[in-house]
């Protein structure tokens, strides 16, 4: 398992860590960010992630597992300890983790200690540069990506690993040795196949942190104990800047240039590339890639500073450290084993060509020199390194943040087009030109909506069920200078009192059973715009109270809430019953009926508008031909006729209803009488004439007989398969004549007539 893992659905691609990757070992894909562990040189600085998508992999686990294997358990603390655990002494530590079972617990500051020699040889006898090699990221630096400098890396094993395999000589190969420390890279150094047997965990003093306290252990309560194995002395100054040269007793002068010391990612890659390129030759170039040395790891403590962290190293050196070295290791020799090799771990990427970045570039809106903004948002220094990593497929075009912008804005602009297509068709069908009406009634009422709709005054509108009053609501709203702001519409008559309260102001959570979380309410949520009440009749004294509140002051209180919220919100009510009457009867409040009869519009029902019924029954037509996807070319004047007679209880939209009914049912392209209710059949028959008279017999006979008439032909077209001759036939009518009858009633038919066979021509035998 790699030390640290990715959590995809915490990454926000915000390419922080690609920013911060002093390699570039983040590979972004699937809409999140990954690392590239071939790569990936342990510095741990993708771990300073505010959404934690990338965490440390946690070896507690692991630890108690070897805790509890009946196998001696070692630990080794790493130099930099007194920096983080210093709410308790080195004794007092000590016994905490011998609390969790460790068999002995030993200082990581020996291992210095018994390296040395292996450095004080190579820098002797070796004429080449050399690199410390006791920095794991400065190690997989070299392998990964500056293969060219694997000569120059020193041939020695960090100390981590020479105390691994001290304690492991030393006790058995049955030992099992678990090391402390701040760095990630030694989690990553453990896993080497030529190293892994040295150490079998690398836990973080974060990590053990959390194994005392999820075992109730505290430290700083317990009785000391003495250390284990043997004191490392001046060992202990190995963090410190400028440690590693007393640790490794490499002298050194403050004027000396054959030896460089460095510390923190800057300076560690500035002298990489300069021994790479040949530009410095020193003879000892001691690197460690944090910044502050091992003292501010990747997993420091970031409570205290790093002056502060120094004094406690330096404090602890210079106290009583108890120590009480058993006898197995006082006669116990440093291993023999302590030089390593190291391996070409370069993996060469594809280079583009100039060809190839320029068509990355002008793919992200860069076709000039200064369109390369160099911002860095995508976390790559230069536009152009952005796209060598696209081509090599670690990067995706848009991570480029001013492509990104430069897309969004375009998108807008095809937004606002999309809309400004999309008011205009909601303009035709809910704007001003679907009150169809050429009567004086209705002018009067469009004449009222002009009027009202730029005031905030709010709007009551009454009339039947089925007279348009939301329609009328929606052109109020649309010529008013809200009409950028929402239209909320609410049917009071399809909620309870609790749920429509709720609806309308909202609530907090836990007002009632069900309300699991706080929820706005509509008033809020119209806030700017228009709020329509349709049935404003129908709620109820408690409500109506609620809603006088909110007329009077424009403060709402959510149901279970204590405080109030202002909002600006135009009312517009609407409803089919006499509220004048119900202020009489006493279920309507007067004085919510005064607060919202400021501005009256009575939409009179469809029977008082008998001059309009032609044009809606033709714009309701058109309709139901877009709805049906149907062709339909007229409305038969018999039908018109029935219509403007009819009394219509349901209003408008009974008369939509019957119309789109009667376009499902017409076979021909016309709606005809008998397409509609059979009690249209009625009322144009006693509307034909004025009082009931027929001008003559024929008229009438035509009257009643013609759908008798028009039903037999059909029949006689079905029984012959849509043959005209073989219907005429069959009727024993004229061709011409039968032909005429399917004009008068405007039957069309499909011919479907086969031409028959001609008989075989009978040839004369000779004489």
């Amino acid at each position: 398992m790699q030390p640290i893992v990715t959590y995809k659905e915490r990454c926000r691609t915000c390419y922080s860590c690609v920013r911060t990757c002093p390699v570039k070992a983040i590979k972004v894909d699937g809409g999140f960010a990954e690392i590239m562990y071939e790569r990936c040189i342990g510095c741990g600085n993708c771990l300073n992630c505010q959404q934690k998508a990338k965490v440390v992999v946690d070896r507690m686990v692991k630890a108690q597992e070897l805790l509890t294997s009946g196998d001696p358990v070692v630990a080794v603390l790493g130099c930099s300890f007194p920096a983080f655990f210093h709410t308790c002494t080195p004794g007092q530590l000590v016994s905490g983790l011998k609390s969790l079972g460790f068999r002995e617990v030993h200082e990581g500051a020996y291992g210095a200690r018994m390296i040395a020699p292996l450095y004080q040889k190579a820098i002797a006898t070796t004429d080449r540069p050399l690199i410390a090699s006791h920095c794991p990221a400065v190690v997989d630096l070299v392998e990964r990506h500056y293969p060219n400098l694997l000569p120059n890396l020193l041939p020695a094993v960090s100390p981590m690993v020479a105390m691994g395999r001290f304690v492991k000589q030393t006790l058995g190969a049955r030992t099992k040795v678990i090391y402390l420390s701040t760095c990630i890279a030694a989690k990553f150094e453990v896993q080497s196949p030529e190293l892994q047997s040295a150490v079998d965990v690398v836990m973080t003093y974060g990590e053990i942190d959390l194994f005392f306290r999820r075992r109730g252990i505290t430290p700083s309560t317990l009785a000391e104990s003495g250390f284990d194995g043997i004191d490392p002395e001046h060992g202990r100054m190995f963090t410190l800047h400028g440690g590693p040269f007393r640790a490794l007793e490499i002298p050194t002068d403050f004027l000396d240039t054959e030896t460089v010391n460095a510390e923190g990612e800057a300076h560690v890659l500035e002298i990489v590339r300069d021994l790479a390129a040949g530009r410095i030759t020193p003879r000892y170039a001691d690197l460690r890639f944090c910044d502050g040395g091992c003292l501010d790891g990747p997993t420091k403590n970031r409570e205290l500073t790093h002056l502060y962290k120094r004094n406690l190293i330096i404090r602890y050196n210079s106290s009583d450290i108890p120590y009480r070295t058993a006898p197995h290791y006082r006669t116990a020799a440093a291993p023999d084993n302590l030089e390593r090799s190291f391996n070409d771990k370069f993996r060469k990427l594809p280079a583009p060509k100039p060809e190839d970045i320029r068509k990355i570039l002008h793919g992200t809106g860069k076709f000039s020199q200064g369109d390369e903004l160099n911002c860095r948002a995508c976390g790559y220094a230069t536009c152009r390194e952005h796209a060598v990593a696209v081509f090599q497929r670690f990067a995706d075009i848009g991570m480029c943040l001013p492509y990104n912008l430069r897309k969004m804005e375009e998108d807008r602009g095809i937004l606002l087009q999309k809309y400004e297509l999309v008011t205009r068709e909601l303009n035709k069908q809910f704007g001003e030109d679907m009150i169809i009406s050429n009567d004086p009634e209705s002018t009067q009422v469009a004449e009222l909506i002009r009027q009202v709709a730029p005031t905030p005054t709010t709007v009551l509108i009454q009339g039947e069920t089925g007279t348009g009053k939301e329609l009328t609501s929606r052109a109020i709203h649309r010529l008013s200078t809200r009409a950028d702001k929402p239209l909320v519409t609410v049917n009071c008559t399809t909620l309870t009192d609790s749920l429509l309260e709720s609806e309308l102001f909202g609530h907090k959570k836990g007002a009632f059973t069900g309300a699991v979380a706080d929820r706005k309410g509509l008033f809020e949520a119209a806030d700017g715009g228009t709020i329509f009440l349709d049935e404003i009749g129908d709620i109820t004294p408690k409500l109506q109270a609620e809603l006088l509140r909110l007329l009077d002051v424009g403060e709402i209180r959510p149901v279970g809430g204590t405080t109030v919220k202002k909002v600006d919100v135009r009312l517009i009510a609407a409803t089919n019953k006499n509220l004048e009457q119900g202020v009489r009867d006493g279920w309507f409040r007067d004085d919510l009926f005064y607060r919202l009869n400021v501005f009256s519009i009575h939409l009179p029902p469809l029977r008082d508008r008998a001059e309009s019924i032609p044009l809606l029954a033709r714009h309701f037509l058109e309709k139901a031909c877009k709805k049906l996807n149907k062709r339909l070319t007229s409305m038969e004047e018999r039908a018109v006729v029935a219509m403007s007679h009819y009394p219509w209880p349901g209003n408008i939209r009974e008369m939509q209803n019957i119309i789109e009914r009667a376009a499902v049912l017409s076979n021909d392209g016309v709606v005809r009488l008998e397409n509609l209710p059979s009690v249209f059949q009625q009322i144009h028959d006693e509307h034909a004439v004025p009082g009931g008279r027929r001008n003559s017999f024929k008229a009438e006979k035509e009257t009643r007989l013609g759908p008798l008439e028009r039903t037999m032909i059909l029949r006689y077209l079905s029984e012959t398969g849509g043959n005209v001759s073989k219907a005429a036939k069959l009727a024993d009518l004229p061709r011409r004549t039968f032909y005429r009858l399917l004009e008068k009633h405007g039957i069309s038919v499909q011919r479907n007539c086969q031409k028959a066979p001609e008989a075989p021509q009978r040839q004369l035998e000779p004489l």
